[in-house]
């Protein structure tokens, strides 16, 4: 089962994409961050820096994927058609 969820297209997390390489995901609550970089790397087919999650107050997890600079996040965000 898929720990990714879905993205967030935000206005924050949109500029984010241009600005810091970086996608904002919802994942479960369970996922760590070896798993969610593991997967993100196998559904896309890129290299990810880092991964850093936090728990929002509505019970949901955020995971801010860091990409490499050799991969282009606002490439991945066209085939997700958050831009």
């Amino acid at each position: 089962m898929s720990k990714l969820m879905y993205p967030i297209g935000t206005e924050k997390a949109i500029t984010q994409i241009s600005k810091d390489n970086t996608l904002t995901y919802v994942v479960e609550l369970s996922a760590t961050k070896y798993e969610i970089k593991k997967e993100f790397e196998k559904m896309f087919n890129v290299k990810v820096e880092s991964v850093r999650t936090m728990n929002s107050p509505l019970n949901k997890k955020h995971a801010f994927i860091k990409l490499n600079k050799d991969f282009n996040a606002s490439d991945v965000a066209m085939k997700l058609k958050l831009v």
